[in-house]
């Protein structure tokens, strides 16, 4: 069997729910979203709401290898899963192998498989990357509200191994963790904290429905701590993410900056569209 060819029978193989999960395959649920020919993220991101959320859905492989499953979502798994949804409905395609090639393009380093290190752990490599390949852009201003910037010192992957599946049985990949830590130390983004009292009125000007909301931390080696994405509501922005405390992907009822004031580590939010 030739290579691709090989690497969508896997695929097709992972879609295959696991037993009193899911009826439906996933291939079958990709094909049937796609048909709606909506090109919005936040109607993709609507229809996965209920769903489990569930972590390290992506750790079930010895190999690293491209896994696909609407059946359960954390808030990373969400975000690209839904970009990959608008990636394929934008280009006017609606079939699971066009899905596939657009959350590979997503989730790791220049769309590449190349080892679990190619994966894109930490989101503000993410954000680098999907800027490089021009699949998003971030939203920035040196002016309101802007107001805060973010120094990155990144290295709780590479301390704490034991909590990581591939790293645990892999240790040598350590190494290659930290490496890309280090070049990520030292980069400062703009960021809008939430400290300043929300400005619906210049938040608008900024902030669309539909865009990644990239919640920064002040967590010791981290980055970025949750995602979702933006929904504007007539008492002001909320935050639609797969969430670990109503355990499925909801439309949080309170708004953004309560649902950041009920999180001391969390400090505000940078903004990511997709597309050019």
């Amino acid at each position: 069997m030739k290579k691709t060819g090989l690497i969508i029978l896997t695929l097709l193989l992972l879609a295959i729910p696991l037993k009193g999960l899911a009826e439906v395959p996933d291939s079958v649920t990709v094909e049937r979203l796609l048909a709606s020919g909506d090109t919005t993220t936040l109607y993709y991101a609507r229809q996965l709401i209920g769903r489990p959320y569930v972590a390290y859905t992506l750790e079930v492989n010895d190999e690293e290898q491209l896994v696909v499953n609407l059946r359960q979502l954390d808030c990373t798994t969400l975000v690209e899963t839904v970009c990959a949804l608008t990636l394929t409905a934008r280009e006017g395609k609606h079939d699971f192998r066009s899905y596939c090639r657009h959350l590979q393009q997503l989730r790791y380093r220049q769309g590449k498989i190349n080892g679990y290190p190619s994966r894109l752990h930490y989101f503000s490599d993410w954000i680098n990357d999907k800027v490089a390949m021009r699949l998003v852009r971030e939203i920035l201003s040196d002016k309101a509200p802007f107001t805060a910037i973010q120094t990155l010192n990144l290295n709780y992957m590479s301390t704490h191994p034991q909590a990581y599946k591939a790293l645990r049985q892999h240790p040598s990949m350590v190494k290659q963790i930290a490496e890309q830590e280090k070049r990520l130390t030292g980069r400062q983004y703009r960021f809008i904290p939430k400290t300043d009292k929300p400005d619906n009125t210049l938040l608008k000007q900024f902030i669309h429905d539909g865009d990644i909301l990239a919640i920064t931390c002040s967590k010791p080696g981290l980055d970025i701590a949750h995602l979702g994405f933006a929904v504007w509501s007539k008492d002001g922005l909320h935050l639609l993410n797969a969430s670990q405390l109503h355990k499925k992907v909801v439309e949080e009822p309170m708004t953004l900056w309560q649902y950041l004031a009920k999180h001391p580590s969390h400090t505000g939010i940078r903004v990511i569209r997709l597309g050019k």
